[in-house]
């Protein structure tokens, strides 16, 4: 259960967050918005990041296997911290506290903050950025169509999906630093300069 002092801050957050997120959600009455995001939100869910792990030591011979394993442990990080912070911060998802919020796809967990799937695509699509950027290209608009998922099909507030985001980009930064070996030569020299 959260301190009073929270759920007070996030009550006051959700009454600002609101307005946006009934006008983004109120793209759901076009049926095909609802379902590519209904799409991607699926995709979301890890399966792309599941094939994509499986066939990096396919595509990248000499480091595939190290930045598969480096997105494994990144993204079993997210998962626990993610799971840890929506347990301890409790705050209700816009379709529960707003009743004219539709939800657009069952939620895969009750709590709102932060957005997992924001943290597990934004944590991935660092790892790659900082490994084979040219892959990072590819998986960036995916990665930006998950955080917009979220708040579309009134799963998420605006502020999960970009605390998510920043969670999940210092976790792909700090993945990336611990596991040293595939870093591509020209981080050492951005990291040293």
């Amino acid at each position: 259960m959260p301190s009073p002092r929270v759920s007070r801050f996030f009550d006051q957050v959700d009454q600002a967050e609101f307005a946006f997120c009934r006008m983004i959600n109120s793209s759901l009455r076009f049926r095909p918005v609802t379902m590519l995001f209904q799409v991607v939100s699926r995709l979301g869910d890890g399966w792309l990041w599941y094939a994509l792990i499986l066939s990096l030591p396919l595509m990248y011979p000499d480091e595939g296997l190290a930045i598969a394993l480096l997105m494994t442990g990144a993204g079993l990080t997210c998962t626990l911290t993610y799971k840890c912070l929506k347990r301890t911060l409790v705050r209700e998802r816009p379709f529960i506290s707003f009743p004219v919020i539709h939800c657009g796809t069952p939620p895969l967990d009750r709590y709102s903050f932060p957005s997992g799937h924001t943290l597990h695509a934004v944590c991935f699509t660092t790892v790659l950025a900082l490994t084979p950027p040219a892959l990072a290209l590819v998986v960036l608009p995916f990665t930006l169509a998950v955080a917009a998922s979220r708040v579309v099909l009134g799963l998420h507030y605006p502020s999960d999906v970009l605390a998510g985001a920043l969670v999940g980009g210092v976790m792909g930064v700090v993945w990336v630093a611990l596991g040293a070996g595939p870093l591509p030569a020209w981080f050492g020299t951005v990291a040293a300069g």
